[in-house]
């Protein structure tokens, strides 16, 4: 029945910021901008090399979301990466925090969490 995860759906604080993140420093695929005039609002499509996607929206006065203490919900965003600690050092000589790298108890799998502008928590995970 379901197939794959087309989209996942992020509202940022900072569009341009998020933008910048996203498309510059994660270097992810600009598929379609586009500007709501109506909601004075932006919906950025993304495209990661799976052709899942990434959707960024800007709304104005959006409340913020607790990411720590974790609450009840959707608990974070992980990507699939080939070199977890290449990826890594480039996140960090461009200025990201990166938490240390870890196994995975259960898979024996590294991985590690960083944040996106509005302290998302974003997953890397070795494959």
């Amino acid at each position: 029945m379901l197939k794959a995860i087309h989209h996942v759906a992020i509202i940022c604080s900072d569009y341009s910021r998020s933008k910048a993140f996203y498309s510059q420093l994660l270097q992810l695929e600009i598929i379609c901008e586009t500007y709501r005039e109506d909601r004075d609002s932006y919906k950025l499509d993304l495209k990661l090399p799976n052709n899942s996607q990434i959707e960024l929206f800007s709304f104005n006065g959006a409340p913020q979301r607790l990411s720590y203490p974790e609450a009840q919900g959707l608990r974070h965003l992980a990507f699939a990466v080939d070199d977890l600690a290449l990826t890594v050092d480039y996140l960090q000589q461009n200025g990201v925090e990166v938490e240390p790298i870890r196994i995975d108890d259960l898979t024996g799998k590294a991985f590690t969490f960083f944040s996106d502008p509005d302290g998302l928590p974003l997953e890397l995970y070795q494959v």
